[in-house]
This record gives C-alpha cells, structure tokens and sequence, in this order.
C-alpha cells in the first residue's frame, strides 16, 4: 500500500507572493470571473490555491502587466479552455494588445525627446547659449503639441 501523496496547496498571502498580484486582486479578479472561483479549505472556508491555479495567475499576472483590459484578460483565460477552437480569438486579442502597446511606446518616446530636449535647454541656459536655448524651446515646444496629440488618443 503506498502512502497517499499530499498535494501542496497555498494560502491567498503566499499566492499573492508568489505571483506578485496583491490578495485583494485575488479576490477581485475572483469576484469578476477572470479566474475561476479558488477552491475552500474544508474547515476554514479560506481560499486554497493549486499549484495550477498560480500557473493560471501567473499568466493573468502578465496579461495585466501589458497593460490588458480585466474583460480582454477574462476573455483569453476563458478562451484558453477552447484549445485550437479559439486561436482566432486569442491572436486577435493578443494583436489588439501588441498594437496598444505600440502607441504607448510612441507616446514614452515622445515624453522621453521632451525630457532630453528640457535637459538640454537648461544646459544651453547654465553655459550662456542663449541662442541654442531658443532652438531647443522651439522645438520643445512644437514637440509638446505632438504629445497633447497622443494624450487625446
């Protein structure tokens, strides 16, 4: 008769640690159906969390971290049990997301010239360069409307 083999099992503080999403997103993603419901410890109704279930937050955790929408993320999970039926779906998901992130690397490229620029024209200012300091705040300038542009987007 060989020993029944204890199965490791997490509490919602050390899914939390392990995966880098906070006990409250735990809940919350929970709550909303972006995971489904954590099993309950048999005497303490506490959340019990699965090694699979922290592979699948773990997963979540990076959705979030690019900056994916709680319904674009519950959709993918969800799609995630529909296997090839649902590759369709999921590239089209990921391409939204890959494109969002596109913009958003545009917009801190913007943000990061503007930062240079600033730098610059208080270098110009500090060695006398009055001359080179009104270029550089023209072009700082023409550069801030490009980033009013991104903002609206």
């Amino acid at each position: 008769m060989s020993a029944p083999t204890v199965r490791k099992t997490y509490t919602i503080k050390e899914a939390a640690a392990l995966t880098g999403l906070p006990a409250s997103t735990l809940r919350y993603y929970e709550s909303i159906g972006v995971i489904t419901p954590i099993s309950r410890g048999a005497s303490s109704k506490h959340r019990v969390y699965t090694p699979e279930d922290l592979d699948l937050l773990t997963w979540v955790s990076c959705l979030s971290a690019t900056g994916m929408s709680v319904s674009d993320m519950r959709r993918y999970i969800g799609n995630g049990a529909l296997g090839a039926a649902a590759a369709p779906e999921q590239i089209e998901l990921l391409k939204a997301q890959q494109e969002q992130l596109a913009v958003e690397a545009k917009s801190i490229a913007l943000r990061k010239r503007y930062v240079a620029l600033k730098i610059d024209y208080w270098q110009a200012i500090q060695d006398g360069d009055e001359s080179r300091a009104a270029q550089l705040s023209d072009e700082a300038r023409s550069l801030a409307d490009d980033l009013k542009k991104t903002k609206k987007r």
